[in-house]
């Protein structure tokens, strides 16, 4: 049985890539910060599920700024592959809690590079990198060998976790792949980024249990897909012969705009109505377009996304729908 460690397990990627691990046998381990209040409900189904026989799933407390702690966990389970998706995932708070993004986003990814050195174990490594690394775009489409120019304290802190990535992979002959991943959606995704935060207030003014949204930039043109799908590719550069680095996104670039349009539009409502502009929800330097070229990943991992950009609004839409009736 295959062992994986997975930081960040209790967000939206963590608990789909839990899934996916654990659909395929491997004993899978996270790590979570303790909190007052309870944090896993995106990963509680997997100790409720009938179909799981006997618990593959192990939860151990931690912080990505305690380097003592992670030395002894990955020393303690030697895991067989490593998945660094825990961090300060918030563009716009970044602005608002530099220091701490660079930290949690940045430095942890060297923390756990070390930790597997000096645990002397052999994992295979997934850096969680980002489209935000790109930033103020200096080529459309986006490549593995656009240049980064972030324009966020996140984009800053992804692109140093990037390098110490490639760094470690050159220095140590350690098996170690960046995921560079454009924007990926889902029910899951957390209520305080835009497309969840969009869908979730669609049902809630459908539902009549609100009147506004209110937003900061909606011409910015993203690159979204399905999170499930985008956690597959993790999976695959981690079975490869050789560590490298790609781009997993669609190739199709929406606005935040389309977004809102298809949204409203699945429930027979006009967006213009109900969205409001809100400049505390603008970023200090924004980035104005990401698109991404995911053919290196269809290349060398075999790997597409399969769900389109209006399917995907319909998904989310549709979850928020039925969570919400549900506690009505």
């Amino acid at each position: 049985m295959k062992k994986a460690l997975i930081t960040g397990i209790t967000g939206q990627d963590g608990s789909y890539l839990a899934d996916l691990l654990i659909s395929k046998g491997y004993e899978v381990h996270g790590i979570i910060r303790r909190a007052s209040t309870f944090n896993t409900s995106r990963i509680d189904h997997l100790y409720q599920d009938p179909h799981v026989n006997g618990v593959k799933l192990f939860l151990h407390y931690g912080d990505l700024a305690d380097s003592v702690q992670l030395v002894k966990l990955i020393y303690n389970l030697k895991p067989d592959e490593i998945y660094h998706l825990g961090a300060q995932s918030h563009v716009r708070v970044s602005f608002d809690i530099p220091e701490y993004t660079a930290d949690v986003t940045g430095v942890a990814s060297i923390r756990i590079l070390e930790a597997m050195r000096e645990a002397g174990v052999n994992s295979r490594f997934y850096q969680a990198s980002s489209s935000e690394m790109y930033g103020k775009v200096q080529a459309v489409p986006q490549t593995e060998t656009t240049p980064f120019w972030p324009r966020s304290p996140y984009g800053v802190a992804k692109v140093f976790a990037y390098w110490a990535t490639v760094n470690y992979r050159e220095s140590y002959n350690m098996f170690a792949t960046n995921g560079i991943l454009f924007n990926h959606e889902s029910p899951r995704r957390g209520e305080t980024f835009v497309t969840r935060k969009i869908s979730r207030a669609v049902a809630a003014i459908k539902l009549g249990l609100q009147k506004e949204l209110f937003l900061g930039n909606i011409d910015a043109k993203r690159d979204w897909g399905f999170a499930p799908e985008y956690v597959e590719a993790m999976w695959l550069m981690l079975q490869q012969d050789q560590p490298d680095d790609y781009v997993v996104a669609t190739g199709e670039t929406h606005t935040v705009r389309e977004f809102l349009e298809h949204a409203f539009s699945h429930v027979d409502l006009d967006w213009k109505e109900f969205v409001k502009h809100d400049e505390r929800y603008e970023r200090p330097a924004e980035v104005d377009l990401l698109v991404g070229d995911p053919a290196k990943a269809k290349r060398q991992l075999g790997w597409e996304p399969k769900v389109k950009f209006a399917e995907l609004v319909k998904i989310m839409v549709d979850a928020d729908l039925e969570l919400l009736k549900k506690r009505a």
